[in-house]
């Protein structure tokens, strides 16, 4: 099994070093890519200094502040060159516990893409004010009900493809960020007749760092909810 964990990072460096010893101690197989920003506090560079003595780290640094989105395409285009089997994506806050993994890797023995959901066994999140749980929980609820996909927990970031998923959507048309983008996956998935799956996972709020969400996240979701279903209304016409 050959299973590399993508893990996009602006400013974690208080974070890194303790996420990438959590992860490389699941399992002996499992790989690391970082996807740094050109991190102003050094993430990158610590990253470096990691990978001298760890060979299955591995970093792709880019120019800039360039998004969510993109720098899990820079990562899947990587993974799929590279011939790994199991692509996960993962947050570099904590938010998703490493520990986790291995079930998420389980799981998709038998499926395609695999979700770790917040919502699919109750709530299951830690340490967010009820105002930020309940715009997510209902926005859960608003694209299933739009897409009609069966996921509970359409916009969570914590979860593992399969490589022919991948190669069967076309990463060059994906330009949406953030919440957007899980969802343009998904649905993506989906919709080409692809074996979804969610597992119960807890989800806690970051202790360190700072959270990189913004209304425009919000809002582009909000719209490629319309515009994913507009696009299936006119594939069917």
């Amino acid at each position: 099994m050959k299973a590399l964990v993508i893990t996009p990072t602006y400013n974690e460096k208080e974070n890194i070093e303790k996420l990438v010893k959590a992860v490389m101690q699941q399992n002996d197989t499992i790989e690391l890519l970082i996807i740094d920003d050109n991190s102003p506090d050094g993430t990158g560079a610590i990253v470096d200094g990691l990978m001298l003595s760890e060979p299955r780290l591995h970093i792709i640094k880019r120019a800039g502040k360039l998004g969510l989105g993109s720098a899990y395409v820079t990562g899947f285009k990587y993974a799929l060159q590279k011939g790994y089997e199991y692509i996960l994506e993962m947050d570099a806050d904590f938010s998703h516990n490493p520990n986790d993994i291995p079930r998420l890797l389980e799981a998709a023995q038998t499926n395609d893409l695999v979700i770790g959901s917040r919502y699919c066994n109750g709530i299951n999140i830690i340490n967010w004010p009820i105002e930020r749980l309940m715009i997510s929980y209902f926005a859960s609820k608003y694209v299933r009900v739009i897409t009609g996909m069966p996921i509970k927990d359409p916009t969570g970031g914590f979860k593992c493809f399969h490589r022919r998923v991948l190669e069967k959507i076309d990463l060059d048309n994906i330009h949406s960020e953030g919440y957007s983008f899980q969802i343009e996956m998904n649905y993506k998935a989906w919709i080409k007749g692809f074996k979804l799956k969610e597992i119960s996972i807890v989800f806690t709020e970051r202790v360190d760092g700072h959270s990189k969400m913004s209304k425009h996240i919000v809002y582009e979701a909000a719209w490629m909810v319309w515009k994913l279903r507009l696009l299936a209304i006119l594939k069917a016409l």
